[in-house]
């Protein structure tokens, strides 16, 4: 598993990279929401090793409303029988998913040392 640092940037990447494939394959500008996000997670990973208890945080919030936000343009993507919107939302979920997950076991670890 990685640590929480490099999923946050391999998060932060995937996010901009499928946010600005999906903005041209679709030209929609909402296209880019998900690649915000991933500038604000770069900016978390940039800053992550001088504050990372509030950064760490930050990030896991930054995830989890991205992970849930997705969930309403996969069921668009689902209804149009649109197979590659499917496959980059699904991807940009998997890799939050598992991001958050990183950070989760992370907290709980350092939980488990302060005992």
């Amino acid at each position: 598993m990685m640590n929480p640092k490099q999923a946050m940037a391999c998060n932060s990447l995937v996010l901009i990279l499928i946010g600005i494939i999906g903005y041209f394959l679709k030209s929609s500008p909402t296209a880019l929401i998900p690649a915000v996000f991933g500038v604000l997670l770069l900016l978390c990973y940039f800053s992550y090793d001088r504050n990372n208890k509030v950064i760490a945080h930050i990030a896991v919030v930054l995830m989890v409303a991205v992970f849930i936000s997705l969930f309403k343009p996969l069921a668009s993507r689902l209804i149009d029988s649109d197979i590659y919107g499917i496959m980059r939302i699904a991807l940009m979920q998997l890799v939050t998913f598992y991001s958050i997950i990183c950070f989760i076991k992370s907290f709980i670890d350092a939980r488990k040392s302060n005992n």
